[in-house]
């Protein structure tokens, strides 16, 4: 046993030499991934702002250029211009220099006072199809507002009639009390970062030592296969650790994240995933001859699992069978336990069905890697 140990500990210190004696290396292990996080986590956004707004207003009174007055100062939208036509406006948005057009009708303020009622034309550039749901929720509630405060002060010039009593809602948000996007971001593209560097490192580790030569020079030592592959994935397994370590660093001191549940039962998590991540790394490696095979067979692998694991996308939304499939995809389980830990403060009992299954991936994958892994003489 205190032999195995020795093999197993040379290993890994081969490795980690292996690694810091790369200088392009570090930069790209640890700096990299920390741009990304920072620049990845204030561009990807479902936030629609800046909202290119024009309008056409027939009515040129005060009661229309109060309603436009109202779009200009809501913080979503940027009221370009006042187009003279409906065919001027139709050129614009088909340039793409408009989103939303608003037409204002001919006796607008005339027919309000005079029929209590009348439509406003609204178009909106559908090609981004949540963008312009988003879109349509913004100018529906700026107009219901408007109306209101139009109700209001119709009412109060008109013959004497009791004003309906208004009832309010009063909204109560959990877990993410501000709204902020990036609260919801964060936990997922870090769970990114670690996964594709770990993905990557690992998947391309055995193809490297094929390609220089060294993995012969090891085949005809008596290392046992369950050794080499421990050796290997150790160094890698901290890399991962280290990443995430730093990467809630940055969450907390620039993001502001809120780190409601245990450390510990996140890092206890993640420790378990880095394997899993790790196992289809050594897996890959296992069946490609050169590094690009093995990058082009991870990336092929990541971009799936990364669509598919509710980080952009809610997985309620998505077909039946592609929900079924998400249940076979390590990171699905990584964001949700993110999330739960970072913003819900979930504990032990609240994760376990992810650990079950995560603890279960880690073992079949491990278990794969080194069954696939053949010893070359």
């Amino acid at each position: 046993m205190g032999s195995d140990m020795k093999t197993i500990l040379y290993i890994i210190q081969k490795e980690f030499k292996q690694i810091f004696r790369n200088k392009g290396m570090l930069p790209i292990i640890f700096v990299l991934p920390l741009i990304q996080l920072v620049i990845l986590a204030n561009a990807a956004t479902f936030e629609v702002k800046n909202i290119k707004f024009g309008y056409i207003d027939n009515d040129h009174t005060s009661t229309s250029r109060g309603l436009i007055e109202k779009f200009n100062a809501s913080t979503y939208f940027n009221v370009l211009t006042d187009y003279s036509s409906e065919s001027l406006a139709s050129s614009e948005m088909l340039k793409g220099e408009v989103d939303v057009v608003l037409e204002i009708p001919y006796y607008f303020e005339r027919d309000l006072q005079k029929e209590k009622h009348n439509s406003l034309g609204v178009t909106i550039n559908a090609i981004d199809g949540a963008a312009a749901g988003v879109e349509n929720v913004y100018v529906t509630q700026i107009i219901q507002r408007f109306n209101q405060q139009l109700k209001v002060d119709l009412l109060q010039v008109s013959d004497k009639q009791v004003m309906s009593a208004n009832i309010n809602t009063i909204p109560l948000f959990w877990y993410n009390e501000t709204l902020n996007y990036k609260t919801f971001m964060v936990p997922g593209i870090l769970v990114l970062l670690v996964t594709m560097i770990t993905l990557f490192l690992s998947g391309m580790n055995i193809v490297r030592e094929k390609e220089i030569g060294t993995l012969e020079q090891i085949n005809v030592t008596p290392i046992k296969k369950s050794q080499f592959i421990i050796g290997k994935l150790f160094p890698f397994w901290v890399i991962g650790m280290g990443l995430l370590t730093i990467g809630l660093i940055i969450a907390k001191i620039i993001f502001d994240v809120p780190m409601i549940g245990s450390l510990p039962l996140m890092y206890l998590y993640t420790s378990i995933y880095i394997l899993v991540v790790l196992g289809i790394g050594l897996f890959i490696s296992n069946f490609t001859d050169t590094q690009q095979q093995a990058m082009f067979i991870a990336w092929f692998f990541t971009v799936i699992f990364i669509l598919m694991s509710g980080l952009f996308t809610p997985i309620e939304s998505m077909p039946k069978w592609a929900q079924i499939i998400t249940e076979f995809n390590p990171i699905k389980y990584f964001v949700e336990v993110m999330r739960m830990v970072m913003l819900k403060g979930s504990g032990f009992m609240d994760i376990l069905p992810q650990l079950s299954k995560t603890f279960l991936y880690a073992l079949i994958m491990n278990g794969l890697a080194v069954w696939s892994y053949k010893k070359t003489i």
